[in-house]
C-alpha cells in the first residue's frame, strides 16, 4: 500500500465512535483490507459503499481508512428498522434545512417511503453505478467523473443505502462540508493540552497582537491572518517535538509532560483556538482608548494604565461568561455548521494527519502538497494586481470609456459609484470580501440579491435628490456640510472639554448623509427588529428547546450540558469533563466588577446603568445573531443600534456613548468568537476545560501586549494619526470612532434624524411589520421557493454599500457559483477533499504577502508609476461629487435647512 505521511501520527491505541445513543463502542485500529471489512457485503456493495463515501479513489485498498472502518463496521451492525426511524428523525428535523443538499433529503425520502417491493434490475443497476470505477488493489487508472452522483439520487439497494444514509448521519454528519473536515471516530489517548501547546500559543499569540495592534491603525492595514498563524504553529509545534526533553515531572497534583511524543492534530487545534480568540485583528475597544487618550481627538489626560486596563480587561471578558450559555443555541445543535471555521479545520487536518493517496477526478496530489503549491502561487500573484498592475485589483474598465462622465461612473464605478461591473477584480483579496469558497452559496446569492435591489434604491434617492443627497457623492460613509464639504466633528465641539458647543453649531449646521448612508442605516435600523421577530418565529421550536434544557441544567447542576443532544459529536464529547455554567457565570461578573470600577473610579460621564444597558441589549440580541451565523455565516453587530438608544438617553455626552458602544459591540462579538472556537473545539474533540483555559489565558496576554504597543504609538510615533502621516498611520477606525462619538452622543440622533431624516425612525416599524409576511412565506410558500429564502442577508445585503459596491461582490458570487453549488453538486468529492484547501491556501498566500510587500515596498514608499497603476484613478470615479453643485444651485449657496432653523 502507499500512504502519504502529512506530518501526523499514526496510533495503535483503540479509538471510540459514537453510538446513536450515548454509549461509546470501540473500533479496532489496526489495519484492515478491503476485504477484511464489510463481510455480510458483496463485492458490489462495498465498492458502492466507498463510492458513496468518496473513497473509492483510493491506490491501495489494503490499509483502509479509519473512517471506511468506522463506516463499514455500523453499517454490518445497523438494523434496517433502526435505520428507517433515523431517517425519519433527520427528515423531520432537516425538511427545511438550506445546508442539506436536495439531493440528499430527496434520497432520505425515498428510502423511507419505499414501499419494500424489490426494485427492478436492482443488481444491474448497482453494478452499473460501481462500474464507472472498478475498486480494485491496483486500479488507479480510471477517472470518475460523476462520483457520488448517482449514488445519492436513486435506490439501487434499498437495504444498503438505508443502512449507509443512517450511518452517516448518526456516526458522522448529514452535512458533506462537516464530513469534509472531521472524523466519525475519535481518540482520547491523543495529547491535546501540553506544555507545548502553550509555549508556541503564548509566542505566536503575542507576536499576532504585536503586529495586528502596530498596524491596524494603518491605511492600508496589516493583519496576521489566522491562516498564516496555523502554517507558523505546525512548524513550531515540530520544533518542540524535537527539541524539547523528554521530561515529565509533577507540581502538586499535575504531571507536565514537556514532550509526549509526536506533535498531533489536537494539539494544533487547540493552539489554533489559543492564538485566534485575538487572531487577525486587535480589540475593539483600543479604538474607544486610543480615541480618549490622543491630543488628536479627546485628549482626556486621565486615562492612565489603571483605566485602560480595566476598560479591555472588562470588554474582553464579558463576552467569555455569555458564550457559555450559547452553548446550548449555536454549539452542540447539529444545524449550528458553523461554515466560516471549516476552512481552518481544514487546513490543520491536511497539516497533521495522515492521508492516502487517492485518485479524485482525475487529481492525485495530496491536499498538503496542493496547499502549498496555492500558497506559493498566490504569493506570487499577489503582487501583480497590489503593486506592479493595480488596474488588475481595481478593474473599473467600464470608466475607461468616458473617464469624465459621471453617469457612467455613478453607475459602474469602482471607488465613488455603485459599482455594476460584470467584471471588477482579479485580486483574490476582494474577491474573498464575500467568503465565496465558506459559505453556503445561498448567503451569498441572497447577498448579492439584496444588493442588487439596493443599488436601484440608492440610485432613486440620488437622481430624484430626495433630502438634498444630489449635492453629495453618491456612495460616500463621510459626513458632509450643507455646502457639500466634509463636515469636521470638531468645528462644532469645545476643543478643551469635548462637549458640544452650540454656538459653533449653528454656524456650521448639522451633518448631512449620502444616498448610499442613508440607505445603509435605513437599512441597519429595519434589520434589528425584523431579525429578532423572523429569527424567533421561524426557529422558536429550537430555541425553546434549548431554554427548557438550559432552565433544567441550572436547576439541576448535575445534568450534563450535553442533555438533550445525541448527534455523533455531542456523544463522542461526553467523555470529556465539562466546563460548569457557573465557571462562565464567574467570568461574567469579575468582568461586571471592573466595569464598573472603570465609570466610578475615573471621569468617564458614563452612567452604571449604562453597563447594565450594554449587557442586556446583547442578552436579547446574541441568541438571534448568533444562531444565524452558526447556520449561514452571516453576521452584523449592534454598534449602530446601540449608538441610536444611547444617543436619545444621554444627550450630549459622547464620552458615554463612546464607552457604552464598545461595550455593547464587543460583548456581541466576543461572545461570537469565543462560541466560534468552542464550535471548532466540538469538532475537533477537544476537551472543552483545556479550550476555556487557552481562551482565558490568551484573552489575558494579548489585552496587555495591545495596550502596551497602543501607548508606545500614541508616544512614540511621530505625527501619530495625522491625516498627513508620512507612514500612513492616520488611524482611519478611530477617527470614524470619534466622528461617531461626537456625532451620535455629543449632537445626537434627535437633532440628526429628528429635524433632518425622520423616515429612518420608521424603518424600524417596517422592518417589524415585514417580518411576518417574511415567516408566511418561510413556512407555507413552494419548497422550491422558500427553502433557499434568507431575507435576513437579503436586508443585509444592503450594508454592503458606503464606502463598498457591487465591484466588491460580484466577482464573489462568481467564485461561490463555481465552487459551492456548481462543484460542490457535480464533483462532490473534489470540492471535499481541495475547495476548503484552495481557500486557505490562496488568503493565506495573500496575508503572508501583504506584510513582505508592506516592509519591502510599502513602509518607504517605492511606487511604480505607469499606466497601469494610475489608470483606475484618472477618472470622475476616483473625483466623485454630487450631480448638482451646492454653491451653484442651491439658494444662498447651501443646502438644507435655512440658518437659524437648524434642528
Amino acid at each position: 500500500m502507499s500512504n502519504e505521511k502529512v506530518g501526523g501520527v499514526t496510533t495503535s491505541e483503540p479509538i471510540v465512535v459514537a453510538n446513536s445513543t450515548s454509549d461509546l463502542n470501540p473500533v479496532t485500529s489496526g489495519p484492515l483490507s478491503i476485504g477484511e471489512v464489510g463481510t455480510s457485503l458483496s463485492e458490489s456493495q462495498k465498492d458502492f459503499v466507498l463510492k458513496r463515501i468518496h473513497f473509492d479513489g483510493l491506490f491501495s485498498f489494503e490499509n483502509l481508512p479509519q473512517e471506511v472502518l468506522v463506516v463499514f463496521e455500523k453499517i454490518e451492525e445497523m438494523d434496517t428498522n433502526e435505520a428507517v426511524e433515523i431517517l425519519r428523525k433527520a427528515i423531520e428535523e432537516h425538511e427545511n434545512d438550506t445546508n442539506i443538499p436536495e439531493i440528499d433529503l430527496n434520497l432520505w425520502k425515498a428510502l423511507v417511503e419505499f414501499d419494500g417491493t424489490s426494485i427492478t434490475g436492482s443488481s444491474e443497476k448497482l453494478n452499473v453505478v460501481v462500474s464507472e470505477k472498478k475498486v480494485s488493489g491496483n486500479d488507479s487508472s480510471s477517472t470518475d467523473v460523476e462520483s457520488g452522483t448517482k449514488v445519492t439520487s436513486e435506490i439501487v439497494d434499498w437495504d444498503l443505502q438505508v443502512r449507509l444514509e443512517a450511518v452517516l448521519i448518526a456516526y458522522w454528519s448529514p452535512y458533506p462540508e462537516v464530513r469534509a473536515v472531521t472524523v466519525p471516530y475519535d481518540d482520547p489517548t491523543v495529547p491535546v493540552e501540553t506544555f507545548r501547546v502553550y509555549l508556541i500559543g503564548i509566542i505566536w499569540t503575542a507576536i499576532g497582537a504585536v503586529i495586528n495592534q502596530f498596524f491596524t491603525e494603518r491605511q492600508p492595514s496589516i493583519t496576521l491572518a489566522m491562516s498564516v498563524v496555523q502554517v507558523f504553529l505546525y512548524p513550531s509545534g515540530l520544533i518542540c517535538e524535537w527539541i524539547l526533553p523528554k521530561w515529565k515531572f509533577k507540581i502538586w497534583k499535575l504531571t507536565i509532560d514537556l514532550n509526549p511524543g509526536p506533535y498531533t492534530f489536537k494539539e494544533q487545534m487547540l493552539a489554533t483556538i489559543f492564538c485566534g480568540v485575538t487572531g487577525g485583528s486587535t480589540s475593539y475597544v483600543s479604538y474607544n482608548i486610543l480615541m480618549q487618550k490622543s491630543p488628536v481627538f479627546y485628549d482626556n489626560q486621565w486615562v492612565d494604565w489603571g483605566y485602560q486596563v480595566l476598560l479591555i480587561l472588562s470588554t474582553n471578558f464579558m463576552g467569555v461568561g455569555l458564550a457559555g450559555i450559547m452553548r446550548k443555541f449555536a454549539v452542540y445543535p447539529v444545524k449550528a455548521v458553523w461554515p466560516s471555521i471549516l476552512p481552518g479545520i481544514a487546513l490543520n487536518k491536511t497539516l497533521l494527519t495522515t492521508q492516502k493517496k487517492n485518485l479524485v477526478h482525475g487529481w492525485s496530489i495530496s491536499s498538503y502538497h496542493f496547499f502549498f503549491i496555492v500558497f506559493a502561487a498566490s504569493f506570487v500573484y499577489f503582487w501583480v494586481p497590489n503593486y506592479l498592475f493595480q488596474a488588475l485589483s481595481t478593474f473599473n474598465w467600464i470608466t475607461w470609456i468616458k473617464p469624465d462622465n459621471k453617469n457612467l461612473a455613478v453607475v459602474t464605478g469602482f471607488f465613488g459609484g455603485l459599482g455594476l461591473n460584470p467584471i471588477s477584480t482579479f485580486d483574490w483579496n476582494i474577491i474573498s470580501m464575500s467568503a465565496p469558497l465558506n459559505l453556503p452559496f445561498y448567503t451569498n446569492a441572497c447577498n448579492i440579491l439584496g444588493s442588487v435591489l439596493a443599488f436601484f434604491a440608492i440610485l432613486g434617492i440620488w437622481y430624484s435628490n430626495y433630502k438634498w443627497t444630489a449635492y453629495l457623492p453618491i456612495n460616500s460613509n463621510a459626513l458632509f456640510t450643507n455646502t457639500g464639504a466634509r463636515y469636521t466633528v470638531g468645528s462644532v465641539v469645545d476643543l478643551e472639554t469635548s462637549l458640544f458647543d452650540n454656538d459653533k453649531y449653528q454656524e456650521v449646521g448639522p451633518p448631512f448623509y449620502s444616498a448610499a448612508n442613508l440607505v445603509v442605516y435605513g437599512s441597519f435600523f429595519a434589520l434589528y427588529p425584523f431579525h429578532f421577530v423572523y429569527e424567533i418565529g421561524i426557529h422558536y421550536a429550537e430555541m425553546w428547546d434549548a431554554c427548557k434544557s438550559f432552565w433544567r441544567l441550572m436547576k439541576n447542576f448535575k445534568n450534563s450540558t450535553y442533555d438533550g443532544f445525541d448527534d455523533p459529536h455531542s456523544n463522542m464529547m461526553r467523555k470529556y469533563p465539562e466546563v460548569p455554567e457557573w465557571a462562565y457565570l464567574v467570568v461574567l461578573v469579575i468582568s461586571l466588577v471592573l466595569a464598573i470600577l472603570c465609570v466610578k473610579l475615573y471621569p468617564a460621564q458614563t452612567p452604571v446603568w449604562g453597563i447594565f444597558f450594554a449587557l442586556g441589549i446583547n442578552f436579547i440580541f446574541l441568541i438571534p445573531l448568533t444562531t444565524i451565523y452558526a447556520r449561514t455565516g452571516f453576521a452584523f453587530g449592534l454598534n449602530v443600534l446601540v449608538e441610536l438608544i444611547v444617543g436619545y438617553a444621554l444627550p450630549g455626552n459622547g464620552l458615554a456613548l463612546a464607552l457604552i458602544k464598545a461595550l455593547g459591540y464587543n460583548i456581541d462579538g466576543q461572545a461570537q468568537n469565543f462560541v466560534n472556537d468552542l464550535k471548532q473545539g466540538h469538532y475537533a474533540k477537544l476537551p472543552p476545560r483545556a479550550v476555556y483555559r487557552v481562551q482565558i489565558l490568551s484573552i489575558f496576554i494579548a489585552s496587555f501586549i495591545q495596550l502596551a504597543i497602543l501607548n508606545f504609538q500614541i508616544t512614540g510615533i511621530k505625527d501619530y494619526c495625522d491625516p498627513y502621516n508620512t507612514q500612513k498611520f492616520t488611524c482611519p477606525s478611530s477617527r470614524t470612532f470619534f466622528s461617531a462619538s461626537v456625532l451620535w452622543g455629543t449632537i445626537g440622533p434627535k437633532k440628526v434624524f429628528g429635524g433632518l431624516y425622520p423616515i429612518l425612525e420608521w424603518c424600524f416599524l417596517i422592518g417589524f411589520l415585514l417580518a411576518f409576511p417574511c415567516i408566511a412565506f418561510k413556512r407555507w410558500a413552494p419548497r422550491k421557493l422558500a427553502k433557499n429564502f434568507e431575507p435576513s442577508i437579503i436586508i443585509g445585503g444592503f450594508l454592503n454599500y458606503a464606502p463598498y459596491n457591487l465591484s466588491y461582490y460580484i466577482p464573489g458570487f462568481y467564485a461561490s457559483f463555481a465552487f459551492m453549488h456548481y462543484i460542490r453538486n457535480k464533483y462532490e468529492a473534489w470540492w471535499q477533499k481541495y475547495n476548503y484547501i484552495l481557500s486557505t491556501g490562496l488568503t493565506a498566500g495573500i496575508a503572508f504577502c501583504s506584510i513582505i510587500m508592506f516592509f519591502a515596498v510599502m513602509y518607504h514608499d517605492k511606487e511604480v508609476e505607469w499606466w497601469g497603476n494610475i489608470v483606475p484613478y484618472s477618472g470622475v470615479d476616483f473625483r466623485m461629487t454630487g450631480w448638482l453643485n451646492a454653491t451653484v444651485d442651491a439658494p444662498d449657496g447651501y443646502f438644507g435647512p435655512r440658518i437659524g432653523e437648524f434642528p
